[in-house]
């Protein structure tokens, strides 16, 4: 029994001691979100208004202006980009990041994939160590896998740059992102979007003449605006998908030190149950000895 107590002593300290890394993960987590939630916030209202304009824009594109990186080509050649976060430790979302993105390899992308033209470019290092294996017979494009390390828009917009450079070389005809969409600190969605050629509206609206004057001409201001809004939007799977990231990771710890602190009360239990059972032991066993003396 002695040898017991001791076990659930040494039990009950390392559950303290991963309580404490979990609460001290989960308070960087959330100042870390702070940050980035008020980043994508302020910057998701302005890049969806931009790609709005620009679609409708390119919906009603008339005569024979021609617009590159909006045009369809039958899908030969793609790409296709995995953001996930360089660290775990944030539940479920880098898992649902990866499998939203193997569902548009191994589906949309599988005849292409087939060929040997597909392209993975990952950004973050989780992605990459555990598709890098699996995908041996893609293009591997790994030297982003650190950009939240450091992130900015300048270096986001290489990627990006990077990227429309491609499409118009045709090296890719169609350009996907995997990512994870921040909702609050408890949801993120992973979602898989098409980043090139540029999506069209196809709707009623479509029909409807957008009402843009140019000034000096359409082409020379779309030749302008279309890179700098494909910048900002692709900019922002980054912040969605960074914001998620802490979001995750601060739910994820909330719930382990929560379940630290459950495992506590069931081991001090454990602990005291044992405790009593050798103290009634000990009193058994004097009483036993004292009855034997008195009967000698």
């Amino acid at each position: 029994m002695p040898g017991n107590l001791k076990e659930v002593r040494e039990r009950i300290r390392s559950v303290q001691n991963t309580q404490q890394i979990t609460k001290a993960m989960k308070m960087v987590s959330a100042a870390k979100l702070r940050r980035a939630q008020q980043a994508i916030t302020q910057m998701r209202p302005y890049a969806n208004k931009l790609n709005a304009m620009l679609r409708n824009i390119l919906s009603n594109v008339e005569g024979d202006l021609s617009i590159d990186l909006a045009k369809e080509r039958p899908v030969e050649k793609a790409c296709v980009v995995i953001v996930t976060s360089n660290r775990g430790l944030c539940g479920a979302f880098n898992s649902n990041v990866i499998k939203a993105a193997i569902k548009e390899i191994e589906t949309k992308y599988a005849d292409v994939r087939a060929k040997g033209d597909l392209t993975l470019l990952f950004v973050g290092k989780r992605g990459y160590d555990f598709m890098r294996k699996r995908y041996q017979d893609c293009t591997i494009i790994s030297e982003y896998v650190n950009l939240f390390a450091n992130l900015s828009f300048e270096k986001v917009s290489e990627i990006s740059g990077r990227l429309m450079q491609a499409f118009e070389d045709k090296k890719y005809d169609e350009v996907t992102v995997a990512y994870g969409r921040f909702k609050n600190a408890a949801t993120q969605f992973a979602e898989a979007e098409r980043f090139l050629p540029v999506a069209k509206i196809e709707s009623e609206e479509s029909k409807l003449k957008a009402d843009y004057i140019f000034e000096p001409d359409m082409e020379s201001l779309l030749g302008y605006l279309i890179p700098n809004i494909l910048h900002t939007q692709f900019f922002r799977y980054m912040l969605d998908t960074h914001a998620s990231e802490h979001g995750a990771r601060m739910t994820a710890m909330d719930k382990a030190t929560e379940n630290a602190e459950d495992l506590m009360k069931e081991l001090r239990l454990t602990y005291n149950k044992a405790r009593q059972e050798s103290i009634t032991k000990e009193i058994l066993e004097i009483v036993g000895g004292a009855a034997a003396l008195e009967s000698a």
